[in-house]
């Protein structure tokens, strides 16, 4: 009996926090300020940004079903916020040259470190994590577009 009232106290619970209304950062497809857009990017570089970095730091995100329900919602919608405060490709251009090559740089170590993308995020989206040579790939892209700002 005591399994039951617990069976669906934890159930009234569940169905009770999807009704807490979450603040999902916005999406658009305005692209006039994004880094691939206004930038010649090489087509892997770009694919491994969208693929692997886009949906936490652009306002490009692909929200997946599980964004929607609560709890993991709530950590979905975290991440995302912090990703763009740090680093939102889509006002890319809305940086200063500075700004840009800390940015560059902050990509370099992240990606160097493995840090970024978050181990948390293949759970769902596998073909996001980098191997080693596509690793090497956006740290000397990261590298060479840096020093190209002040050419």
């Amino acid at each position: 009996m005591l399994k039951k009232i617990n069976l669906v106290i934890t159930l009234l619970i569940i169905i009770g926090i999807q009704l807490i209304p979450i603040d999902k950062p916005e999406t658009n497809d305005d692209k006039s300020k994004d880094l691939i857009t206004n930038n010649n990017i090489p087509e892997d570089i770009a694919l491994m940004l969208k693929t692997s970095c886009y949906d936490c730091h652009s306002n490009q995100t692909v929200y997946p079903w599980y964004a929607s329900v609560a709890p993991v919602s709530w950590l979905v919608i975290r991440d995302i916020k912090e990703g763009r405060k740090e680093l939102n490709f889509s006002d890319w251009e809305t940086y200063s040259k500075m700004d840009k090559a800390k940015l560059l740089n902050d990509i370099l170590e992240e990606v160097e470190e493995a840090e970024m993308p978050m181990p948390i995020y293949f759970i769902t989206h596998s073909d996001a994590k980098l191997s080693e040579q596509d690793r090497k790939a956006l740290i000397n892209w990261s590298e060479t577009f840096a020093e190209s700002l002040f050419e």
